[in-house]
């Protein structure tokens, strides 16, 4: 299990993978496996021991699809964060059918329209009707609102309304501007904001997110 972790260092860490895959994104490549083991964090110490791939995984593929998009990994980023916020997964699946039931639980049961759109040939699927949880009472009261509503952002059935690299400019990475801000073991941050020519271009490929990349570099 992933210990709580608030603060400069999962700021950072989250900014970057979020950076790294609107990067790869921009290309038109999906990473298809987002998970805490596979981000490497130098000089934190925190360890992750999570050995289920089942958690980070989009609803659009436990409904089936063959067809999706990039916006899988941006599921996936979401649950990682959540992860990082929580201490533990917040989707503790044990199999596919018990995922969705996590799901559910959390964001409620998905409309016939939102069940279309993660997979167009599902139309047998039944569930019962149950509301939302509010994102408030997931989290510490204390948690910031910033990361609360990016958690949310990343959290929506239909994939074409997650937030893609417009993450990047949210609320929530504010204190990484701090020329000041440091990791908990007193090193400056790593300069997040410096990005390399051609990861700046390909990033500008990426549809709608131009204003958001001159913004940030």
């Amino acid at each position: 299990m992933a210990e709580r972790v608030i603060g400069h260092g999962s700021f950072g860490v989250v900014f970057q993978m979020c950076a790294a895959l609107a990067y790869i994104h921009s290309l038109g490549v999906c990473h298809r496996d987002i998970k805490p083991q596979n981000l490497l964090v130098g000089e934190r110490g925190t360890k992750y021991i999570i050995h289920r791939s089942q958690y980070y995984r989009a609803p659009e593929l436990i409904f089936g699809a063959t067809e999706y998009t990039t916006a899988i990994d941006i599921w996936s980023a979401g649950c990682v964060l959540a992860e990082l916020l929580l201490g533990q997964p917040i989707f503790p699946g044990e199999n596919e059918v018990d995922q969705l039931v996590e799901i559910i639980k959390v964001l409620g049961t998905p409309t016939r329209e939102e069940i279309k759109c993660m997979n167009p040939t599902c139309t047998e699927f039944r569930f019962p009707q149950i509301k939302a949880h509010p994102w408030h009472k997931i989290f510490h009261k204390r948690m910031p609102p910033e990361a609360v509503d990016l958690v949310y952002r990343l959290f929506q059935y239909p994939s074409n309304l997650r937030c893609t690299l417009e993450a990047l400019a949210r609320p929530f990475f504010d204190e990484l501007r701090d020329p000041n801000a440091h990791l908990p073991n007193g090193h400056f941050l790593p300069p997040l904001f410096k990005f390399k020519p051609h990861v700046k271009g390909g990033a500008t490929r990426a549809s709608c997110e131009v204003d958001t990349i001159a913004c940030l570099v």
